[in-house]
C-alpha cells in the first residue's frame, strides 16, 4: 500500500513497452525454476536409461583393466595420485555426456521461456539487500510465502505418488523371496521406472501451472499507477509545457523572419478589417508573385506598420487579400489570380514610376 501511495495510485494500467523492455534490460523476467527442474528431471533420466548400458560396460572395462595390473601396482604418493588422476579422467569421459546435456537443457529451458537475454545487471551488488530490516521483510514476504509453500506441496505430492505406487505392488513384493536375483532386480527396476515415470509427469504438471504463475506475477509486477503513466509520455514524449514553450518560440523566431522580408515586398494587400498579404516580385529572377507575408488582426497591423516605415504600398481589395491569405508562405501566385495581382502590381508601379 506504501508503494501504490508512493508511486500514485493503485496498478491498474497495462504495461507499456518501454516498461517492459526496462523490466529486461534488468532481468527481471517470467522464468520459472520448475520448468527447468522438470527438464533437467525427464530428459537426463530417458537420456540415462539409454546411455546406461554404455556407461555401464565403459565403467566394468575399467574397472577390469585396473584389476588386472593391481598384481603389478606398487602404493606410492606418487601412483596413488596418478591412479586417482587417471580414474576422475576415464570416469568424466564417461559422464561427459551427461554433464553436456544438462548444460544444454538448462540453456534451451531457460531460452525457451524468455528467449535471448544477455545482461550483467543482475550480477552488480545490491547494497540495499543488506539492509537487515528490508531482509527479514522479504524473508517473511508473501512471495516467499508462497515458494515455501510451493516447495512443501511439491514434496508432499511427489512422496505420496511414490508411496502409492510402490504400496500398490507391495503384494507382488512379496513373492521376490522365492526367486532368482535376476527377476528381484528386474521387479525393482520396473517399480522403480513406474516411480519416476509419475514423478516426470507430476514435474511436468507443476512447472505448466508455475510457469502461468510466473507470468501473471510479473505481468503484475509491471502493471502500471495512472501516475506513472504519465511520467512515462512526459519523459518519451517531452513535457507538454515545454513542449508548448518550444513551439511558441520557433513560431516567434518564424514571425521574425517573415516581418523581415516584408520591407522587401513590392506591396502589402489589404482587407481593411484584418487581413494583410505582402507579395513580392522580380521579373528577372521569378516566374510569377510570391506570398512573403501575411497575417491577420495583431500581425497584420504589424505588417501594414512595417510597409508604412518601409513606403510599401498598401492596396486595400478585400476579395484578392482573402484568397493571397490562404496561400503559404514563399508560395506562388496561382494561375486563376495572376490577373488580379497583376493589374494591382501594375497600379503600385505606375505609382512609383517603375516600369518592368
Amino acid at each position: 500500500m506504501a508503494e501504490e501511495s508512493q508511486s500514485g495510485g493503485e496498478k491498474t494500467e497495462a504495461p507499456s513497452s518501454k516498461r517492459r523492455d526496462d523490466f529486461r534490460k534488468k532481468g527481471q523476467v517470467a522464468q520459472s525454476k520448475e520448468v527447468q527442474t522438470a527438464a533437467l528431471f525427464t530428459i537426463v533420466l530417458l537420456f540415462w536409461l539409454m546411455y546406461l548400458p554404455t556407461f555401464w560396460q565403459g565403467f566394468t572395462t575399467l574397472i577390469f583393466s585396473i584389476w588386472q595390473s593391481s598384481g603389478e601396482f606398487e602404493v606410492t604418493a606418487a601412483s596413488t595420485m596418478s591412479l586417482a588422476f587417471f580414474l576422475v579422467q576415464k570416469i568424466g569421459l564417461l559422464l561427459a555426456p551427461l554433464f553436456l546435456l544438462v548444460l544444454i537443457i538448462g540453456f534451451f529451458s531457460s531460452f525457451f521461456q524468455f528467449g535471448w537475454l544477455i545482461t550483467a545487471k543482475p550480477l552488480f551488488p545490491d547494497f540495499a539487500k543488506l539492509n537487515p530490516i528490508t531482509g527479514a521483510a522479504r524473508f517473511f514476504s508473501k512471495k516467499s510465502l508462497i515458494e515455501v509453500v510451493k516447495s512443501i506441496l511439491k514434496v508432499l505430492l511427489i512422496g505420496w505418488v511414490a508411496f502409492a505406487t510402490v504400496f500398490d505392488n507391495f503384494a507382488e513384493a512379496l513373492v521376490l523371496a522365492d526367486t532368482s536375483v535376476g527377476m528381484t532386480l528386474s521387479y525393482l527396476a520396473k517399480i522403480s521406472a513406474l516411480v519416476m515415470a509419475k514423478i516426470c509427469a507430476i514435474l511436468i504438471l507443476i512447472a505448466f501451472l508455475d510457469f502461468i504463475f510466473v507470468r501473471w506475477e510479473l505481468e503484475e509486477k509491471m502493471k502500471m499507477t495512472k501516475q506513472e503513466v504519465k511520467e512515462e509520455y512526459k519523459e518519451s514524449e517531452g513535457d507538454p509545457h515545454i513542449k508548448a514553450q518550444i513551439r511558441s518560440i520557433q513560431q516567434e523566431m518564424a514571425r521574425k523572419r517573415m516581418m523581415a522580408e516584408v520591407p522587401k515586398a513590392d506591396v502589402v494587400v489589404t482587407n481593411p478589417t484584418h487581413l494583410s498579404v505582402a507579395i513580392r516580385y522580380d521579373s528577372k529572377k521569378m516566374d510569377s508573385p510570391v506570398v512573403v507575408a501575411k497575417g491577420a488582426d495583431h500581425l497584420a497591423m504589424k505588417i501594414r506598420e512595417i510597409a508604412r516605415q518601409h513606403d510599401i504600398p498598401l492596396v486595400e481589395n478585400p476579395p484578392v487579400a482573402r484568397l493571397l491569405h490562404k496561400l503559404d508562405l514563399g508560395e506562388r501566385i496561382p494561375e486563376d489570380l495572376f490577373k488580379a495581382v497583376a493589374e494591382i502590381l501594375a497600379h503600385v508601379y505606375s505609382l512609383k514610376g517603375k516600369i518592368h
